[in-house]
């Protein structure tokens, strides 16, 4: 939300970067070969977290605006 304060397009590059699988499924698979729970916590909290918004609507971002998402429009 704090890249919206830049500009639309930086705002949904980096709402984007941080709601994709990619990080968190790292975090999840470095943390399980090392046998670190707390990157295996954050990997999962963060991937719940992606699941919820997706759940409820809020997809990734276009550039025109936050309310326009890969999943429709947010009313």
């Amino acid at each position: 939300m704090i890249g919206y304060l830049f500009s639309k397009v930086f705002g949904a590059q980096l709402y984007n970067f941080g709601h994709t699988y990619i990080i968190p499924a790292t975090l999840v698979v470095i943390g399980v070969s090392s046998s670190t729970r707390p990157l295996v916590a954050a990997g999962i909290i963060w991937i719940a977290h992606i699941a919820m918004d997706r759940s409820l609507g809020y997809g990734l971002k276009f550039k025109t605006g936050f309310k326009d998402t890969h999943l429709g429009t947010i009313k």
